[in-house]
């Protein structure tokens, strides 16, 4: 192992506060080279993009910097990288975009897995133009999504289906690659939720045959924004809304205004400081991102094998999170315990893990926990084994009230 969790450690700020945090899958805390990169952006001169003046060269330096290290991570196209405020907003703006080519009688398909913000865009948008809804169950029991459930609802009528790559409430990741053979079958889109997914595996976005990939990078310790992926030759075909003036130039058709230049840093430093977790890693940048993503993967299953194995010895705990390929988050329920208490009571000892349904709202419902949800424990790349200890404890004294 190459991982060194002390030396990682000491380069996030926020761990100075000796908070416990397993609040991760809803935003991680920021290294110290993201902040400098970020305060950097700011301190020379910037202006709009171009390249008579340093303020120009230094805003077009910043956005190519972004999309290229965007490219690096997810093994994409950095013309076809677009960035946006947030990755809902990116796909309520694919959405509309795509449902103008759409017929009453065509048909989209949503999951109950998925985070509201890849369900409810293609909801509203198929509603708009008479476009019918379809919708693939997974199992309450397992957790999992199969290439089966959503072939049981494909059709010569669908145009796209949307679905996640890893739950952001239980952690099941389906099988990507499997679905979208299935979808591009029967003629139609994927659009794929990277949000989860992005933290803890390397995307390779021709491996997974996904047409669109979206993700955040303050899930995987950079500023708050989204950015999505797709070929450059399929955004050409698309005609958003823009503004008449705007360059009709891809990717930039699809960002509406001027590009947050100070976050773009950020995220090109949050890529960089993601492929040096194996410090001895040599190679591009994507084959760093693929060793580096293998060390995180290795230390995170030992961390989820702890807390497995602790959570195993409390009484009166259900584990909702049990497909046999999910990422290292738990949902947990307690028998005579509400997770709102457990919520507080954990932070009140500088433990962070929140309770709630995080805008999975239908697969909260789907697994019979209504719009509460559970607690929801989520491992980051700087979490260590005394963060688990301190939670296993946490929650052995509260479940002993």
């Amino acid at each position: 192992m190459t991982y060194d969790i002390t030396a990682l450690r000491s380069q996030f700020p926020a761990l100075t506060a000796k908070t416990a945090h397993f609040d991760g899958p809803g935003g991680t805390q920021t290294p110290r080279p993201v902040i400098d990169a970020i305060a950097d952006a700011l301190s020379h001169p910037l202006s709009n993009r171009g390249s008579v003046t340093l303020g120009e060269r230094n805003a077009e330096s910043l956005v190519s910097g972004a999309r290229r290290a965007m490219a690096d991570l997810l093994g994409a196209d950095p013309r076809g990288i677009v960035f946006g405020r947030s990755a809902t907003q990116l796909t309520y703006d694919v959405s509309r975009t795509l449902a103008d080519t759409w017929s009453p009688g065509d048909e989209v398909v949503v999951t109950r897995l998925d985070h509201d913000a890849n369900i409810r865009p293609w909801v509203q948008a198929a509603e708009r133009v008479g476009a019918t809804v379809r919708w693939a169950d997974f199992d309450p029991a397992t957790g999992e999504l199969t290439p089966d459930d959503i072939g049981a609802v494909l059709s010569d009528r669908t145009r796209l289906v949307a679905v996640t790559a890893a739950s952001n409430l239980i952690g099941t990741r389906p099988d990507i690659a499997a679905i979208s053979r299935l979808v591009h079958e029967a003629g139609a889109f994927v659009y794929v939720d990277g949000v989860h997914h992005t933290a803890h595996s390397l995307v390779d976005l021709e491996s997974l045959g996904a047409d669109f990939f979206v993700c955040s990078p303050y899930k995987f310790l950079g500023p708050h924004h989204g950015a999505l992926a797709a070929a450059p030759e399929l955004l050409e075909t698309l005609r958003p809304d823009k503004l008449l003036p705007s360059t009709d130039a891809v990717p930039e058709r699809f960002e509406l205004g001027t590009l947050p230049y100070e976050f773009l840093a950020g995220t090109r430093a949050a890529v960089d400081f993601m492929a040096g977790l194996d410090a001895t890693a040599t190679g591009t940048r994507r084959e760093r991102l693929a060793a580096a993503y293998a060390e995180l993967e290795a230390h995170e299953h030992t961390l989820r094998t702890q807390l497995d194995k602790g959570l195993a010895a409390l009484p009166g705990i259900t584990i909702h999170s049990r497909a046999a390929d999910r990422t290292p988050t738990l949902l947990l329920t307690f028998e005579h315990h509400a997770t709102t208490d457990a919520y507080g009571f954990l932070a009140e000892r500088g433990i962070q893990a929140p309770s709630g349904s995080f805008y999975a709202i239908e697969a909260s419902r789907h697994l019979g926990l209504g719009d509460s949800g559970g607690l929801r424990v989520g491992l980051a790349p700087y979490n260590d084994s005394e963060d688990v200890d301190r939670l296993l404890a946490g929650l052995g004294e509260f479940l002993a009230r």
